[in-house]
């Protein structure tokens, strides 16, 4: 079939989705997956709407209409199907839109709003993080709560992705040569190319990164004097990628892995009394926690939707599209003015 087809010339644009899915080699049980939740949203559809004429609010009926029926974690992974479906045939000229896009923001506005989750206040969080005494533990809970990257974004990170200014970093390591961070200092880059198994920077990963892009995150003053702190005693890593985050006793400068740091924040936390076995998302202080933790405190002080999901790597090119050409500095000001202080 052409690329220029248009939905008229297409007779079951699900069908053709779900061919191109096998030239793309996706599996039989994931085609399986898709067409499943496709057809259940073309039978859902009212007499005379077609996948290509649905409108957002159609889409909105079907993903409230999951709800009940289906566990939210598994709502959220049909309207990401849909999500999918409508991107590539937008993508490849059938469909003129994706009526998706709307609901996917909306849908991640909601994320981390459980009113059962345990409500820890920026006071707490500051006792809590002066508990911490061990410079590698420190590093990495602040990482965490400072970018609201993903447990596994920041195991991947490497001494490239790292820019600080300053002259005895700069004089021990060979840090932030990455050229999207060559004219912005004191930032970490996270890449959306990780993948588990797979070779990045001549190490195999053991954590897959789920960003849709690349994203630069501001590093401010309390988080680079903790860095600061971690590298002065940050063991020698054999790995030619040259790990940010090493072992300092199993493992000796062998890259962390997620279930590591998991380990260490469930170590603090149930000392605070954040954590008991048996304790589920809501209750549990966790990595997880702690992107949420970023997500609400930040967007509840901007009021910008469109930077804090930059942060969090939850926006593709065509929504980064909508905002500045300046939007490195964009970020770095409204990050700086808004982001919470952990050290009092």
């Amino acid at each position: 079939m052409s690329s220029t087809e248009t939905a008229e010339d297409v007779e079951d644009p699900v069908g053709y989705f779900i061919e191109d899915l096998r030239y793309h080699g996706k599996t039989g049980r994931t085609r399986e997956s898709y067409e499943r939740v496709l057809r259940r949203f073309e039978t859902f559809l009212d007499d005379g709407t077609v996948p290509s004429t649905a409108t957002h609010r159609d889409c909105m009926a079907f993903v409230h209409s999951l709800r009940g029926d289906v566990t939210e974690s598994t709502v959220a992974t049909y309207a990401a199907y849909l999500h999918r479906f409508y991107g590539y045939m937008t993508e490849v000229g059938v469909f003129d839109g994706n009526p998706m896009t709307l609901v996917m923001e909306e849908m991640d506005e909601t994320i981390d709003k459980d009113p059962a989750r345990r409500d820890v206040s920026i006071p707490r969080m500051r006792s809590f993080v002066a508990g911490i005494t061990h410079p590698l533990h420190r590093a990495l809970v602040c990482t965490l709560l400072k970018t609201g990257m993903r447990v596994g974004e920041l195991c991947n990170l490497d001494l490239r992705d790292l820019a600080i200014s300053d002259p005895e970093l700069e004089a021990a390591y060979s840090m932030g040569t990455r050229p999207a961070l060559a004219d912005r200092p004191n930032s970490l880059y996270v890449t959306p190319h990780a993948t588990v198994g797979e070779e990045l920077n001549g190490e195999v990963r053991t954590a897959s990164n789920k960003r849709k892009r690349e994203t630069v995150i501001p590093v401010d003053d309390e988080l680079r004097a903790v860095l600061k702190r971690w590298l002065a005693i940050r063991p020698d890593a054999p790995s030619p990628a040259e790990p940010l985050f090493v072992g300092t006793s199993e493992g000796w400068g062998e890259r962390l892995d997620p279930q590591a740091v998991r380990h260490v924040v469930e170590r603090y936390a149930r000392e605070a009394g954040w954590y008991r076995t048996g304790g589920g998302a809501g209750e549990n202080v966790t990595p997880h926690y702690f992107r949420h933790f970023f997500t609400t405190h930040l967007r509840d002080r901007t009021g910008d939707r469109g930077v804090v999901k930059y942060l969090r790597g939850d926006v593709a090119d065509d929504v980064i599209d909508t905002y500045t050409h300046n939007w490195g500095d964009r970020v770095r000001e409204i990050y700086e003015t808004n982001v919470y202080r952990l050290f009092g």
